[in-house]
């Protein structure tokens, strides 16, 4: 699949490069494209090469030594990820890139980018950016998880993925896709509870939740839910 190098300035840490530098990215980016449930990357991988995932979509997890699973986040298009290679020496991916769909992504050696970054600060600093917003989520995430009840955090996780995903629909509401499990996943909760707490959403009318699937049809009372006190 062959992409217009302009197009890489979708790509947030590359909004404010030049033409020959986007050119020059292009020509160095090795494509691969991987079917749903397959892998970019392991945990603990030397991370050799940055994706930018260019079709499809994709989730961060991360596996504890008793082979519990979290999702950290999902990775939309043109979203870069695996990134840390390019800003520390011989280091090691921090978790599992699975594609959640058929997807395609551009791979770019570490040391190429990191090469580039010498000479040209936007890149340094729109890099620093995207993984400061990482580091701030995942304490987000993990304040919620010490301190919130487990509605407001699925609440919290479902707005999440709706800024990183959701699509808009005729009627107003905003579609997700996604797998209850990822959802459980997200909000450091089980299945069962994740599918308790969907269906008293929808008896109310706030969503409609199917198998991998949910419409959210009144984001404001997601908002409420999240933002309300739990005292």
């Amino acid at each position: 699949m062959a992409i217009d190098p302009l197009q890489l300035r979708q790509v947030s840490v590359f909004q404010n490069a030049t033409d020959d530098d986007l050119q020059s990215l292009a020509r160095h980016a090795i494509e691969r494209s991987i079917e749903e449930g397959e892998f970019f990357f392991f945990q603990g991988d030397p991370a050799e090469y940055l994706y930018i995932l260019v079709s499809g979509r994709a989730k961060l997890m991360q596996t504890n030594p008793a082979g519990q699973q979290v999702n950290l986040r999902t990775i939309n298009e043109w979203q870069m990820f695996g990134a840390l290679g390019a800003v520390r020496e011989n280091a090691t991916y921090p978790a599992t890139a699975q594609a959640l769909e058929h997807s395609t992504a551009l791979a770019i050696r570490s040391d190429f980018m990191h090469e580039m970054m010498q000479t040209r600060p936007d890149l340094s600093f729109n890099l620093m950016k995207l993984m400061t917003d990482y580091i701030q989520e995942m304490q987000e995430r993990y304040r919620e998880l010490a301190t919130e009840k487990v509605e407001r955090r699925i609440a919290r996780s479902l707005l999440r993925l709706t800024a990183q995903m959701g699509v808009k629909t005729r009627d107003g509401g905003i579609e997700l896709t996604f797998t209850r499990q990822d959802l459980a996943e997200m909000s450091g909760t089980t299945l069962y509870t994740v599918s308790r707490v969907l269906s008293e959403w929808e008896r109310r009318g706030l969503v409609e939740a199917g198998r991998e699937r949910v419409l959210i049809r009144k984001p404001h009372g997601l908002v409420q839910i999240a933002e309300e006190s739990d005292q």
